[in-house]
């Protein structure tokens, strides 16, 4: 059972090891960039594992920022991850060791395969959820690498790559709108975003947004949850 679960956990994986390689090349060659050598991708990729976060950390350190700002800035940039471990509370009850890795290792690419896979029962769930956090891990770490060192010896213009994080958030998105017959969470979401961007602006919308986001879903929970179970009868 545990190559079995190996293997659907690296054939799931897949379309996230093409985007984390991209994504972490660019992040090496940023950092490289401002001057930091391929151990700081080394340890930042290891040890922090959050992809935008990661990205905006490079220019906090390049500008000298401060510890109580960087961390209020990362507060604020990953505080969605609030809401993506709320949702995935009985998915991961009982993992026992792999929890606490788990926790840390979960990105908005682990997540959106973690929420919307379907098991058989020739799948060890437990075990899947490791090997995929595991593997994308593996792929992020392997990317940062690569463009910290490929930025030591090419020279490569940096600019633009801080948006290659946010053209992959977009394919998955458009991928699950096109895997769901229920579009409704994906248009509150977006609406709601644009809407409190109108009205807070760009430093200050994530968390009223986010914090809208799962009022409504909460209020249309009960239509989603029955959308959910017609599409699990059709199957």
């Amino acid at each position: 059972m545990t190559k079995r679960t190996f293997r659907r956990a690296f054939k799931d994986s897949l379309p996230i090891m093409a985007g984390y390689l991209a994504l972490g090349i660019g992040y090496g060659v940023l950092l490289q960039s401002k001057g930091y050598s391929f151990w700081w991708a080394i340890l930042m990729s290891v040890t922090m594992f959050a992809g935008s976060g990661q990205y905006a950390g490079v220019d906090f350190m390049a500008s000298g920022a401060s510890l109580l700002t960087t961390a209020f800035m990362t507060l604020i940039i990953n505080c969605r991850h609030f809401f993506y471990g709320v949702s995935l509370l009985d998915k991961y009850r009982g993992t026992g060791v792999f929890k606490p890795y788990l926790i840390f290792g979960l990105t908005d690419e682990t997540y959106s395969i973690t929420a919307t896979v379907k098991l058989d029962d020739t799948i060890d769930a437990k075990k899947y959820y490791f090997f995929l956090t595991a593997l994308n891990h593996s792929y992020w770490i392997t990317g940062c690498v690569l463009g910290a060192v490929l930025g030591m010896f090419l020279p490569f213009s940096s600019e633009g790559i801080d948006f290659a994080m946010t053209a992959l958030f977009i394919v998955i998105m458009v991928e699950q709108w096109l895997d769901s017959k229920e579009h409704l969470p994906a248009l509150l979401g977006v609406g709601t975003t644009v809407l409190c961007l109108i009205i807070f602006g760009a430093e200050y919308f994530i968390v009223p947004a986010l914090a809208f986001i799962a009022a409504e879903l909460m209020i249309f929970r009960k239509k989603l949850d029955k959308t959910t179970e017609e599409a699990k009868a059709d199957d």
